[in-house]
């Protein structure tokens, strides 16, 4: 009985997020079971025929994928952490859209200008994440301190480390995520200004 209460209690409250961290453990596991096959097949980008009709989803589908459990953590810990909060300021559906874009924008220009072999995993969907966080105080005519330094020590970081560091890490991919991150931001942000600022000046009238 206890129990059964403390279920009830419970609340599932990111669907999209959490969805989202449920299917990437769930390729995880299934993974880990055919030994890498079924996350090489489906869950990876890499250069393909375009003849090969699962080179498509493979540009979306790489966010799901990832080469271990510890990769699957280290990027869903602070997925879990920031997600929630972007997607009860933002709503489930444009964060899909916007986890969607980052998805397909990491997937086309890893296959476009990267020399690695393949690219999975969460950490692009991590920096994008990141960098929208930054926007969630955002002022209209105003530009966040904190924007200005996340963009310094993530972004910053990472095109350094990219062309410095010699490590199985796609920098790029954490980039092209926090560009993703800032200019979703700035868009969405702006929209919704616009929109608060017409309804006063409808209201004023």
């Amino acid at each position: 009985m206890f129990i059964t209460n403390a279920f009830k209690k419970i609340q599932y409250n990111s669907p999209m997020i959490l969805t989202y961290a449920l299917l990437s453990l769930v390729v995880a596991v299934v993974g880990y079971l055919t030994q890498g096959a079924s996350t090489a097949l489906l869950f990876s980008v890499y250069r393909a025929p375009l003849t090969d009709p699962l080179t498509y989803p493979r540009l979306i589908g790489h966010v799901l994928g990832h080469t271990d459990l510890n990769h699957y953590f280290s990027n869903f810990l602070l997925i879990l952490l920031i997600g929630p909060m972007l997607e009860e300021k933002y709503g489930s559906v444009p964060m899909l859209i916007m986890i969607l874009i980052t998805s397909l924008a990491t997937g086309l220009i890893f296959l476009l200008v990267s020399n690695e072999t393949r690219l999975l995993g969460a950490s692009g969907i991590v920096f994008m994440l990141i960098l929208l966080s930054s926007f969630v105080n955002v002022k209209r005519g105003k530009i966040p301190l904190t924007l200005i330094l996340v963009i310094i020590a993530y972004i910053g970081r990472e095109a350094y480390q990219g062309f410095t560091a010699k490590d199985n890490i796609s920098h790029l991919t954490h980039v092209i995520g926090g560009l993703c991150g800032a200019v979703l931001g700035f868009f969405i942000n702006a929209h919704r200004m616009g929109a608060d600022a017409q309804v006063k000046t409808e209201e004023s009238v």
